[in-house]
Protein backbone atom coordinates (compact mmCIF):
# COMPACT_ATOMS: atom_id res chain seq x y z
CA UNK A 1 0.00 0.00 0.00
CA UNK A 2 0.90 3.74 -0.87
CA UNK A 3 1.26 6.48 1.84
CA UNK A 4 -1.98 7.71 0.91
CA UNK A 5 -3.43 3.98 0.80
CA UNK A 6 -2.56 3.82 4.37
CA UNK A 7 -3.49 7.61 5.62
CA UNK A 8 -6.95 6.93 3.79
CA UNK A 9 -6.87 4.14 5.93
CA UNK A 10 -5.84 5.58 9.41
CA UNK A 11 -8.74 8.18 8.59
CA UNK A 12 -11.80 5.29 7.75
CA UNK A 13 -10.64 3.40 11.11
CA UNK A 14 -10.29 6.62 13.40
CA UNK A 15 -13.73 7.90 11.87
CA UNK A 16 -15.39 3.95 12.82
CA UNK A 17 -13.57 4.73 16.49
CA UNK A 18 -15.41 7.87 17.09
CA UNK A 19 -18.80 6.58 15.96
CA UNK A 20 -18.53 3.83 18.68
CA UNK A 21 -17.62 6.50 20.69
CA UNK A 22 -20.30 8.71 20.29
CA UNK A 23 -22.57 6.01 20.73
CA UNK A 24 -20.78 4.88 24.04
CA UNK A 25 -20.68 8.52 25.58
CA UNK A 26 -24.65 8.89 24.98
CA UNK A 27 -25.29 5.72 26.80
CA UNK A 28 -22.90 7.13 29.11
CA UNK A 29 -25.43 10.06 30.15
CA UNK A 30 -27.90 6.93 30.96
CA UNK A 31 -25.46 5.24 33.14
CA UNK A 32 -24.40 8.67 34.78
CA UNK A 33 -25.93 8.16 38.31
CA UNK A 34 -24.58 4.81 38.85
CA UNK A 35 -21.18 5.42 37.37
CA UNK A 36 -21.04 8.49 39.35
CA UNK A 37 -22.33 7.02 43.27
CA UNK A 38 -19.77 4.06 42.39
CA UNK A 39 -16.54 6.53 41.86
CA UNK A 40 -17.42 8.57 44.28
CA UNK A 41 -18.08 6.03 46.81
CA UNK A 42 -14.44 5.22 47.62
CA UNK A 43 -13.56 8.72 49.04
CA UNK A 44 -16.41 8.40 51.44
CA UNK A 45 -14.97 4.78 52.55
CA UNK A 46 -12.51 6.81 53.17
CA UNK A 47 -13.66 9.22 55.55
CA UNK A 48 -13.83 12.00 52.81
CA UNK A 49 -16.51 14.15 51.10
CA UNK A 50 -17.33 15.74 47.54
CA UNK A 51 -17.79 19.33 47.03
CA UNK A 52 -18.33 21.06 43.72
CA UNK A 53 -16.89 24.44 43.15
CA UNK A 54 -18.87 26.44 40.30
CA UNK A 55 -22.77 26.20 38.98
CA UNK A 56 -21.31 24.93 35.96
CA UNK A 57 -19.61 21.75 37.48
CA UNK A 58 -22.45 18.96 37.31
CA UNK A 59 -22.56 19.39 33.39
CA UNK A 60 -18.86 19.51 33.12
CA UNK A 61 -18.88 16.25 35.35
CA UNK A 62 -21.92 14.92 33.55
CA UNK A 63 -20.12 15.31 30.43
CA UNK A 64 -16.50 13.71 31.53
CA UNK A 65 -18.14 10.95 33.21
CA UNK A 66 -20.68 10.14 29.30
CA UNK A 67 -16.96 10.38 28.01
CA UNK A 68 -15.16 8.28 29.74
CA UNK A 69 -18.04 5.50 29.98
CA UNK A 70 -17.72 5.92 26.07
CA UNK A 71 -14.14 4.81 25.53
CA UNK A 72 -14.71 2.34 27.60
CA UNK A 73 -17.85 0.92 26.30
CA UNK A 74 -15.75 1.51 22.74
CA UNK A 75 -13.06 -0.01 23.38
CA UNK A 76 -13.58 -3.59 21.46
CA UNK A 77 -14.09 -1.22 18.90
CA UNK A 78 -11.01 1.07 18.67
CA UNK A 79 -8.40 -1.48 19.59
CA UNK A 80 -9.76 -3.91 16.98
CA UNK A 81 -9.08 -0.80 14.68
CA UNK A 82 -5.67 -0.59 16.00
CA UNK A 83 -5.20 -4.62 15.51
CA UNK A 84 -6.73 -4.51 11.69
CA UNK A 85 -4.54 -1.61 10.80
CA UNK A 86 -1.57 -3.73 11.75
CA UNK A 87 -2.88 -7.02 10.52
CA UNK A 88 -2.48 -6.57 6.34
CA UNK A 89 1.28 -6.54 7.42
CA UNK A 90 0.95 -10.04 8.80
CA UNK A 91 0.54 -13.13 6.78
CA UNK A 92 -2.45 -15.56 6.32
CA UNK A 93 -1.09 -17.88 8.97
CA UNK A 94 -0.33 -15.31 11.43
CA UNK A 95 -3.08 -13.03 10.89
CA UNK A 96 -5.75 -15.42 12.32
CA UNK A 97 -3.51 -15.81 15.13
CA UNK A 98 -3.55 -12.52 15.74
CA UNK A 99 -7.41 -12.29 15.93
CA UNK A 100 -7.38 -13.87 19.46
CA UNK A 101 -4.63 -11.30 20.57
CA UNK A 102 -7.20 -8.90 19.69
CA UNK A 103 -10.03 -10.53 21.03
CA UNK A 104 -7.59 -10.82 24.66
CA UNK A 105 -6.49 -6.96 24.45
CA UNK A 106 -10.43 -6.11 25.51
CA UNK A 107 -10.44 -8.08 29.07
CA UNK A 108 -6.97 -6.80 29.54
CA UNK A 109 -7.87 -3.28 29.05
CA UNK A 110 -11.00 -3.93 31.38
CA UNK A 111 -8.60 -5.83 33.82
CA UNK A 112 -6.69 -3.05 34.41
CA UNK A 113 -9.38 -0.49 35.10
CA UNK A 114 -11.04 -3.15 37.59
CA UNK A 115 -7.28 -3.41 38.83
CA UNK A 116 -7.07 0.28 39.51
CA UNK A 117 -10.04 0.78 41.06
CA UNK A 118 -9.51 -2.03 43.25
CA UNK A 119 -6.34 -0.43 45.12
CA UNK A 120 -8.16 3.30 44.76
CA UNK A 121 -9.29 2.92 48.39
CA UNK A 122 -5.85 2.06 49.80
CA UNK A 123 -4.20 5.27 47.88
CA UNK A 124 -7.15 7.39 49.00
CA UNK A 125 -6.64 6.28 52.30
CA UNK A 126 -3.30 6.85 52.91
CA UNK A 127 -3.94 11.07 51.56
CA UNK A 128 -6.70 11.24 53.65
CA UNK A 129 -4.35 9.78 57.05
CA UNK A 130 -2.17 12.47 56.16
CA UNK A 131 -4.41 15.25 57.11
CA UNK A 132 -4.39 17.02 60.41
CA UNK A 133 -6.27 15.86 63.40
CA UNK A 134 -9.94 16.69 63.61
CA UNK A 135 -9.65 18.54 60.08
CA UNK A 136 -12.06 17.58 57.75
CA UNK A 137 -10.92 16.29 54.30
CA UNK A 138 -12.90 17.64 51.66
CA UNK A 139 -12.30 16.65 47.50
CA UNK A 140 -13.12 18.97 44.97
CA UNK A 141 -14.76 17.18 42.11
CA UNK A 142 -13.00 18.88 39.01
CA UNK A 143 -9.74 17.88 40.51
CA UNK A 144 -10.73 14.44 41.82
CA UNK A 145 -12.46 12.58 38.43
CA UNK A 146 -9.52 13.34 36.46
CA UNK A 147 -7.43 11.77 38.87
CA UNK A 148 -9.03 9.01 38.53
CA UNK A 149 -9.83 8.83 35.15
CA UNK A 150 -5.90 8.92 34.47
CA UNK A 151 -5.40 6.39 36.89
CA UNK A 152 -7.98 4.30 35.34
CA UNK A 153 -6.79 4.38 31.95
CA UNK A 154 -3.06 4.80 32.79
CA UNK A 155 -3.64 0.80 33.80
CA UNK A 156 -5.85 0.12 31.31
CA UNK A 157 -3.91 1.12 28.38
CA UNK A 158 -1.29 -0.45 30.12
CA UNK A 159 -2.14 -3.39 30.20
CA UNK A 160 -2.12 -3.37 26.36
CA UNK A 161 1.35 -3.01 25.83
CA UNK A 162 2.03 -6.92 26.03
CA UNK A 163 -0.23 -6.88 23.24
CA UNK A 164 1.28 -4.93 21.19
CA UNK A 165 4.44 -5.87 22.13
CA UNK A 166 3.09 -9.16 20.23
CA UNK A 167 1.71 -7.49 17.27
CA UNK A 168 4.73 -5.41 16.65
CA UNK A 169 6.87 -9.08 16.81
CA UNK A 170 4.46 -10.74 14.62
CA UNK A 171 5.74 -7.59 12.05
CA UNK A 172 8.88 -8.37 12.52
CA UNK A 173 9.24 -4.89 13.90
CA UNK A 174 10.37 -6.35 17.33
CA UNK A 175 12.37 -9.10 17.58
CA UNK A 176 12.57 -10.94 20.99
CA UNK A 177 16.17 -10.29 21.66
CA UNK A 178 15.74 -6.27 21.53
CA UNK A 179 13.18 -7.05 24.54
CA UNK A 180 15.45 -9.31 26.41
CA UNK A 181 18.59 -7.28 25.80
CA UNK A 182 16.32 -3.97 27.69
CA UNK A 183 14.46 -5.94 29.82
CA UNK A 184 16.04 -3.88 32.50
CA UNK A 185 14.55 -1.02 31.50
CA UNK A 186 11.20 -2.46 31.02
CA UNK A 187 11.37 -3.36 34.56
CA UNK A 188 12.06 0.00 36.20
CA UNK A 189 9.74 1.47 33.65
CA UNK A 190 6.49 -0.55 34.84
CA UNK A 191 7.74 -0.12 38.66
CA UNK A 192 8.15 3.51 38.75
CA UNK A 193 4.78 3.76 36.57
CA UNK A 194 2.75 1.17 39.32
CA UNK A 195 4.58 3.68 41.86
CA UNK A 196 3.48 6.89 40.41
CA UNK A 197 -0.01 5.93 39.53
CA UNK A 198 -0.54 4.12 42.99
CA UNK A 199 0.89 6.30 45.44
CA UNK A 200 -0.19 4.58 48.69
CA UNK A 201 1.62 4.20 51.90
CA UNK A 202 2.47 0.38 51.75
CA UNK A 203 4.27 -1.86 49.20
CA UNK A 204 1.16 -3.75 48.74
CA UNK A 205 -0.67 -1.09 46.52
CA UNK A 206 2.62 -1.08 44.24
CA UNK A 207 2.71 -4.62 44.08
CA UNK A 208 -1.50 -5.29 43.20
CA UNK A 209 -0.75 -3.17 40.05
CA UNK A 210 2.90 -4.09 38.99
CA UNK A 211 2.21 -7.59 39.65
CA UNK A 212 0.04 -8.39 36.43
CA UNK A 213 1.97 -5.84 34.28
CA UNK A 214 4.92 -8.15 34.87
CA UNK A 215 3.25 -11.28 34.38
CA UNK A 216 1.87 -10.45 31.38
CA UNK A 217 4.93 -8.90 29.88
CA UNK A 218 6.83 -11.64 31.29
CA UNK A 219 4.16 -14.00 28.65
CA UNK A 220 4.40 -11.59 25.82
CA UNK A 221 8.39 -11.90 25.65
CA UNK A 222 7.65 -15.55 25.98
CA UNK A 223 5.31 -15.54 23.21
CA UNK A 224 8.15 -13.11 21.25
CA UNK A 225 10.31 -15.47 21.78
CA UNK A 226 8.92 -18.94 20.44
CA UNK A 227 7.47 -16.85 17.40
CA UNK A 228 11.11 -15.66 16.31
CA UNK A 229 12.33 -19.25 16.81
CA UNK A 230 9.43 -20.63 14.49
CA UNK A 231 10.44 -17.87 12.01
CA UNK A 232 14.36 -18.50 12.05
CA UNK A 233 13.72 -21.99 11.57
CA UNK A 234 11.57 -22.17 9.11
CA UNK A 235 13.85 -19.34 6.95
CA UNK A 236 16.81 -21.66 7.83
CA UNK A 237 14.53 -24.81 6.24
CA UNK A 238 13.21 -21.99 3.31
CA UNK A 239 17.43 -21.16 2.81
CA UNK A 240 18.33 -24.99 2.36
CA UNK A 241 15.77 -25.83 0.12
CA UNK A 242 16.97 -23.12 -2.39
CA UNK A 243 20.31 -23.66 -1.41
CA UNK A 244 19.34 -27.61 -2.65
CA UNK A 245 17.56 -26.37 -5.38
CA UNK A 246 20.45 -24.34 -6.69
CA UNK A 247 23.06 -26.84 -6.43
CA UNK A 248 20.85 -29.76 -8.48
CA UNK A 249 20.41 -26.82 -11.18
CA UNK A 250 23.68 -26.12 -11.57
CA UNK A 251 25.20 -29.62 -11.04
CA UNK A 252 22.24 -30.46 -14.17
CA UNK A 253 23.94 -27.61 -16.01
CA UNK A 254 27.50 -29.11 -15.40
CA UNK A 255 27.17 -32.47 -16.45
CA UNK A 256 27.93 -33.60 -20.20
CA UNK A 257 25.12 -34.50 -22.21
CA UNK A 258 25.93 -38.25 -22.92
CA UNK A 259 23.59 -37.86 -25.65
CA UNK A 260 24.59 -38.82 -29.61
Amino acid sequence: MSLKSHLIEARNRLFKSLIALVIGTVAGFFLYDELLALLIEPVRAAGGSITYTSVMSPFDIMLKVAIFVGLVASSPVWIYQIWAFIIPGLKKKERRLSYSFAAVAVPLFLFGIAMAYFVLPFALQFFVSLAAANSETLFTIDTYLPFIFRLLLAFGLAMLVPVLMVGLNMVGVLPSKVILKNWRITVFIIALVAAMAAPGGDAITMFALAGPLFLTFAAATLFCFINDKKRAKKQAEQDAANENMAAGSASSIDTPSTEV
